[in-house]
């Protein structure tokens, strides 16, 4: 061999195993691990998973309008009521709804399937909303408020609770009709709902004083309303809870806004008011310590189309924003309410509706890692906005047809147990882990690959049952399940779910898709 071959020969084999070490770095690691060994790490309440159903919808009202809907006509009762938006929002960005049809039996079927859980009646709303006082609701809201509950759409509200299995959670009235002539909270308003309530045979699990405290001046609030304020009317409130209605846990303070990163964020309004303040003002009383989160404030809201854009909805950055909004309040509710539950009572994608991939798959990994993340964490209540209205809605408003979220949801209900299991923290794969609803010693793994590239290995010593959520385009309407197009049967049935078994061995998560994984046989003993 020449010495010009032997070189060319020795530069291959260079060049071979720089391509190797390439080709390695460029492969997720193999993530090995044992399910019947995985500690307990706690546990989620049972109606962990829920949802919202805007106030506005129940009154019909104008909410925040799809991307690629135009307004309704307004009804000729003159219910289009344009007045009542938030204070200062643009009219331009709402819709005209009519009452959404809770007796609808596709509504009904679909949110039975994610029973039990929190049904969340409130938003901004509801802050302005009067409850009618009769079977006979005004035709236009009483002064100091902006919209009217009548007593038949709050009765479809309590019906619809009980045929999907759902507990009522809700806010009060706070606008000026809910006050005296010196500007305090009364309790007229409240009392009413919650006996009304009781005499159809309703019930309300929970409550908080108003919808997001921190953005009082854009709910409705009097003109300068402070923390002051709030902390007399919450004490007032809490107060009224307590003598009249003492089973109705207190949530609170139900804040937003102070960890959005954006010059158009709400905390930069001057009429913000901090958290700090309010706990500060408020003083102790409530039984679970409640906030918001939106990663963003959407297009639609914001202005700025790259606030947030779909090639960063993958990010880490993105999805972290979760965590990073329940240790800011978490922080808040050590210093306060020490050793209170976490309740999470509104998110989704984006604020004000949310972007126009909100009701995509691209969205669903945001979905199921924020449930997988504030589970981890300790959350016991995540309530999505919304059920069925806008772009961020779990279905379509107009047709009620599942979006890629609410089938995610499906599996989330159906497979992860309220047992939280440590599955650790790994490079390349978010992984959570829970016993498997509903199968003594088994266990439910939940896999998501955000590399839009690189598929991921998971290594496991005994058989899985694996079902894959996956997408031709990542912001299609639709999604597939093994391979198969998830939708409804001819007359709504929800599909079995059948799974594919992997034996013992390497499960590959292909890049920018969802498994979830079951394991019958993980014998785990946190499990039994």
């Amino acid at each position: 061999m020449t010495r010009s071959s032997g070189f060319k020969v020795g530069m291959g084999i260079v060049i071979a195993a720089l391509t190797a070490i390439q080709n390695a770095a460029a492969q997720a690691p193999t993530l090995a691990l044992d399910p019947s060994r995985l500690p307990r790490l706690g546990t989620i309440d049972a109606r962990f998973q829920s949802y919202n159903v805007e106030m506005v919808e129940v009154t019909g009202g104008r909410f925040w309008k799809p991307y690629r809907a135009s307004a309704s006509a307004p009804s000729s009762r003159g219910a289009d009521n344009p007045g009542n938006v938030p204070v200062g929002g643009n009219p331009d960005l709402y819709a005209y709804r009519e009452p959404i049809d809770l007796s609808n039996p596709r509504l009904r079927r679909l949110a039975a399937a994610l029973a039990p859980a929190y049904m969340r009646v409130s938003g901004t709303w509801a802050n302005s909303t009067y409850f009618a006082e009769s079977d006979e609701a005004p035709s236009t809201p009483p002064n100091g408020f902006r919209a009217v509950l009548s007593r038949e759409r709050w009765k479809a509200v309590i019906d619809f609770a009980h045929a999907v299995n759902a507990e009522i959670v809700t806010s009060m009235a706070t606008s000026p009709g809910a006050r005296n002539a010196a500007g305090q909270w009364q309790s007229d308003q409240a009392r009413r709902l919650f006996a009304y309530t009781r005499s159809v045979g309703g019930r309300i699990a929970a409550a908080e004083f108003m919808n997001e405290p921190t953005l009082a001046a854009m709910g409705g609030a009097p003109k300068g309303y402070d923390a002051a304020a709030y902390g007399r009317d919450f004490k007032a409130f809490v107060a009224f809870i307590r003598a009249s209605e003492p089973d109705v846990m207190v949530l609170g303070p139900g804040s937003i806004g102070e960890t959005m990163a954006s010059p158009s964020s709400p905390q930069s309004s001057a009429d913000f008011i901090s958290t700090r303040d309010l706990l500060v003002a408020s003083g102790p009383g409530i039984d679970a310590f409640s906030y918001h989160h939106y990663g963003a404030l959407s297009q639609r809201c914001s202005g700025i189309p790259g606030q947030t854009t779909p090639e960063a909805a993958l990010s880490e950055r993105w999805l972290a924003s979760t965590g990073q909004t329940l240790a800011f309040y978490q922080s808040l509710r050590d210093e306060f309410a020490p050793g209170k539950p976490m309740w999470l009572t509104e998110t989704a994608e984006a604020a004000c509706g949310g972007n126009p991939w909100a009701s995509s798959f691209l969205d669903t990994f945001r979905y199921l890692d924020q449930l997988g993340r504030l589970a981890k964490a300790g959350v016991q209540m995540v309530a999505h906005n919304t059920f069925a209205a806008s772009d961020y809605g779990l279905l379509d408003e107009a047709t009620l047809r599942p979006r890629p979220n609410y089938w995610a949801a499906l599996l989330w209900r159906r497979l992860m147990g309220t047992i939280i299991l440590d599955a650790g923290v790994y490079h390349g794969m978010y992984l959570y882990a829970h016993c498997r609803r509903g199968a003594r010693g088994a266990v439910a793994l939940l896999a998501i690959n955000t590399d839009r590239t690189i598929a991921a290995t998971l290594r496991l010593p005994v058989t899985s049952e694996r079902y894959t959520l996956s997408a031709d385009d990542l912001q299609s309407a639709s999604v597939k399940l093994n391979g198969t197009a998830l939708e409804l049967g001819p007359n709504d049935e929800l599909p079995q779910f059948a799974a594919v078994t992997s034996p013992p061995g390497s499960v590959e998560i292909a890049p920018a898709t969802i498994t979830f994984l079951t394991v019958a046989d993980a014998k785990n003993p946190a499990c039994d």
